[in-house]
């Protein structure tokens, strides 16, 4: 096979497998609390393919953390080709802080290419620099 052969196999191969990944809608609530530890929990709904799929949140953060806070937030699943692809851990690493319903956001990855991109406000009082990690298992 010559390399142009070759190259639009490629090609082909990649725009096929990308094809069969899909978009998903997703809405979260997730508290969270704690001093210096920040632990937290929650429930959402991934909406894909016309079907709801309830899932859990979980998640905790090391590092300065003070306060609490509620999420509320909504936004995208990528990459997903079943439902089942958005449960794992997602490692997130930032700094952010939110006061009395400010505004926040995060674009998480988990080992299965799943991208989720999320926004939404905070109601309480947080302020947090911290490392940490969430883990969404599907209901």
């Amino acid at each position: 096979m010559n390399q142009t052969a070759a190259m639009a196999l490629l090609l082909l191969t990649g725009f096929a497998t990308a094809s069969f990944a899909d978009t998903g809608t997703v809405s979260v609530v997730f508290t969270k609390g704690g001093f210096i530890v920040d632990v937290g929990g929650g429930q959402g709904v991934l909406t894909f393919r016309g079907k709801r799929y309830p899932f859990t949140v979980s998640g905790m953060s090391l590092g300065l953390s003070i306060g609490a806070s509620t999420s509320k937030f909504v936004g995208r699943a990528l990459n997903l080709r079943r439902a089942g692809d958005l449960a794992g851990s997602y490692v997130v690493a930032g700094a952010g802080g939110a006061v009395a319903g400010g505004a926040g956001g995060a674009q998480l990855q988990n080992a299965n290419g799943v991208i989720l991109q999320l926004s939404g406000a905070r109601i309480g009082a947080e302020v947090s620099a911290a490392v940490g990690g969430v883990t969404i298992t599907m209901q």
